[in-house]
């Protein structure tokens, strides 16, 4: 795995259950601003791997929307895993006023390994 996939992995980890980010939320606190298409490619590498303890569903647009196409399986398997986790998804969409994650310099200053 790449340095980047790492530090985007890692950040994604931080999330806590039962809030959400976006992809250039996750971007800019890996070290990568602008990059939240790398983002979402390594979310998917992440996932092929078998890297199952990676939240990627935690992970939204930056309007508080799920990314696949309506049409694709992990469109609904996203919305699954988040209201398992209480968040509510309505059309597609998270709230981020009510559930967007909220990260504290202090938590990602400690635990990032790099």
């Amino acid at each position: 795995m790449k340095k980047i996939d790492k530090q985007i992995c890692h950040v994604v980890k931080l999330i806590p259950y039962g809030q959400v980010s976006s992809y250039g939320r996750i971007a800019d606190l890996a070290g990568f601003p602008r990059r939240a298409r790398q983002v979402s490619k390594s979310l998917q590498h992440a996932n092929q791997n078998g890297l199952t303890d990676i939240p990627w569903h935690r992970v939204v647009n930056s309007q508080g929307k799920i990314a696949f196409p309506k049409q694709h399986p992990l469109y609904l398997k996203q919305i699954a895993l988040l209201k398992q986790e209480g968040i509510s998804v309505n059309h597609g969409k998270v709230q981020l006023s009510q559930y967007l994650w909220q990260a504290d310099i202090a938590t990602l200053v400690l635990s990032l390994p790099y």
